[in-house]
Protein backbone atom coordinates (compact mmCIF):
# COMPACT_ATOMS: atom_id res chain seq x y z
CA UNK A 1 0.00 0.00 0.00
CA UNK A 2 1.27 3.42 -0.89
CA UNK A 3 -1.23 5.51 1.07
CA UNK A 4 -3.94 5.30 3.71
CA UNK A 5 -4.00 3.88 7.21
CA UNK A 6 -2.20 0.69 6.10
CA UNK A 7 0.67 2.45 4.30
CA UNK A 8 3.86 0.39 3.84
CA UNK A 9 2.05 -2.89 4.58
CA UNK A 10 1.89 -5.71 2.08
CA UNK A 11 -0.71 -8.30 1.16
CA UNK A 12 -2.06 -10.42 -1.64
CA UNK A 13 -4.64 -8.99 -4.06
CA UNK A 14 -7.84 -11.01 -3.62
CA UNK A 15 -9.97 -9.46 -6.34
CA UNK A 16 -10.04 -6.61 -8.84
CA UNK A 17 -13.23 -4.55 -9.20
CA UNK A 18 -13.29 -2.80 -12.56
CA UNK A 19 -16.09 -0.28 -13.07
CA UNK A 20 -16.38 2.63 -15.44
CA UNK A 21 -16.18 5.04 -12.50
CA UNK A 22 -13.52 3.52 -10.27
CA UNK A 23 -10.91 0.79 -10.51
CA UNK A 24 -10.46 -0.77 -7.08
CA UNK A 25 -8.77 -3.82 -5.59
CA UNK A 26 -9.34 -5.82 -2.43
CA UNK A 27 -6.08 -6.65 -0.64
CA UNK A 28 -5.97 -9.52 1.85
CA UNK A 29 -5.61 -8.29 5.44
CA UNK A 30 -5.54 -4.56 4.60
CA UNK A 31 -8.11 -1.74 4.89
CA UNK A 32 -10.19 -3.69 7.41
CA UNK A 33 -13.35 -2.16 8.85
CA UNK A 34 -15.74 -3.41 11.50
CA UNK A 35 -19.39 -3.87 10.58
CA UNK A 36 -22.33 -4.52 12.88
CA UNK A 37 -24.32 -7.44 11.53
CA UNK A 38 -27.93 -7.78 12.59
CA UNK A 39 -29.35 -11.14 13.62
CA UNK A 40 -30.81 -13.11 10.72
CA UNK A 41 -33.32 -15.20 12.71
CA UNK A 42 -35.22 -14.64 15.90
CA UNK A 43 -33.22 -15.70 18.94
CA UNK A 44 -29.91 -15.30 17.10
CA UNK A 45 -27.42 -12.72 18.35
CA UNK A 46 -25.99 -9.92 16.27
CA UNK A 47 -22.23 -9.73 15.86
CA UNK A 48 -19.41 -7.46 14.84
CA UNK A 49 -17.50 -8.72 11.80
CA UNK A 50 -14.35 -7.41 10.11
CA UNK A 51 -14.42 -6.85 6.36
CA UNK A 52 -11.71 -5.95 3.87
CA UNK A 53 -12.89 -2.92 1.94
CA UNK A 54 -11.68 -2.07 -1.58
CA UNK A 55 -8.95 0.54 -2.14
CA UNK A 56 -8.21 2.48 -5.30
CA UNK A 57 -5.78 0.81 -7.64
CA UNK A 58 -3.46 3.83 -7.53
CA UNK A 59 -2.88 3.25 -3.80
CA UNK A 60 -1.20 -0.14 -4.37
CA UNK A 61 1.99 -1.14 -6.15
CA UNK A 62 3.52 -4.44 -7.21
CA UNK A 63 6.41 -5.89 -5.19
CA UNK A 64 9.24 -7.50 -7.15
CA UNK A 65 9.94 -11.10 -6.19
CA UNK A 66 13.71 -10.82 -6.72
CA UNK A 67 14.62 -7.45 -5.14
CA UNK A 68 11.65 -7.22 -2.73
CA UNK A 69 10.93 -3.54 -3.45
CA UNK A 70 7.78 -1.81 -4.65
CA UNK A 71 8.28 -1.17 -8.34
CA UNK A 72 6.72 -0.12 -11.60
CA UNK A 73 6.40 -2.68 -14.36
CA UNK A 74 7.56 -2.61 -17.97
CA UNK A 75 6.68 -5.14 -20.65
CA UNK A 76 9.02 -6.91 -23.06
CA UNK A 77 8.42 -9.55 -25.68
CA UNK A 78 10.66 -12.60 -25.56
CA UNK A 79 9.85 -14.70 -28.61
CA UNK A 80 6.07 -14.96 -28.62
CA UNK A 81 5.67 -14.40 -24.89
CA UNK A 82 5.05 -11.01 -23.32
CA UNK A 83 6.76 -10.78 -19.91
CA UNK A 84 6.68 -8.22 -17.11
CA UNK A 85 9.98 -6.69 -16.02
CA UNK A 86 10.88 -4.88 -12.79
CA UNK A 87 11.91 -1.28 -13.43
CA UNK A 88 14.32 -1.22 -10.47
CA UNK A 89 16.35 -4.41 -10.91
CA UNK A 90 15.42 -5.53 -14.45
CA UNK A 91 14.38 -9.05 -13.41
CA UNK A 92 11.46 -10.89 -14.98
CA UNK A 93 8.47 -10.89 -12.65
Amino acid sequence: MLSGKDRSKTGKVVSVLKNADSARVIVEGLNKVKKNQRPKKQGQKGQIIELERPVHISAVQLICSSCGKATRVSHKTEGQNKVRICKKCGAVI
